[in-house]
């Protein structure tokens, strides 16, 4: 069963938040502020905020620069993941995945079912790895990132959850660049 390992160090992440919105603004930021409450909270650091319009090119290009960014170990995104003709957060990122997590999308429609029933099927949340770099696709929705934040991503983000937990495999992420590289 899962427990946390008195044993090991807290050892904190930083983690940068993305709110994809045509109409927030960092001041009126709900989602984003919660995550971003939610990570400092924990110990971790808030590595970047921003807020981008539904645009594919512009939620793709934000994430692919944090990606990219040696200061930043994880990617959460908030908005965008319904079924709206501006909803593309999923089109955006799912082409650049070099890894998907289809368990995180199903482990997030659990833990929302048991809060608003069938209406979690109106969400597309998503994860997977760009650059070696976690990425998460959140609804645009206080309770969905709060659902998220501490049903998986507060626990899979600590070094001292057991069996097992992200942080531990961050090293190995880019394994496959680097064998490229050298063979």
């Amino acid at each position: 069963m899962a427990r946390i390992d008195e044993s090991r160090s807290f050892i904190p992440v930083r983690i940068a938040v993305l709110t994809v919105s045509d109409t927030r603004s960092l001041a009126d930021d709900k989602s984003g502020q919660t995550l971003a409450d939610r990570i400092t909270e924990a110990g971790h650091i808030l590595a970047a905020r921003d807020i981008v319009t539904d645009d594919r090119e512009n939620i793709r290009d934000t994430v692919l620069a944090w990606s990219r960014d040696k200061n930043i170990d994880v990617v959460i995104t908030t908005g965008g993941t319904g079924f709206t003709g501006r909803d593309v957060t999923p089109e955006a990122l799912e082409p650049i995945f070099e890894k998907r997590m289809d368990g995180f999308s199903e482990v997030f429609h659990r833990i929302s079912y048991d809060k608003i029933g069938t209406s979690t099927i109106q969400s597309r949340a998503t994860g997977g790895v760009v650059n070696a770099t976690f990425v998460f696709v959140l609804p645009g929705s206080p309770g969905a990132c709060k659902d998220a934040w501490d049903g998986i991503l507060k626990p899979q983000l600590d070094y001292r959850h057991m069996p097992c937990n992200f942080v531990e495999i961050m090293p190995r992420l880019d394994e496959h660049l680097r064998r490229g590289k050298t063979g």
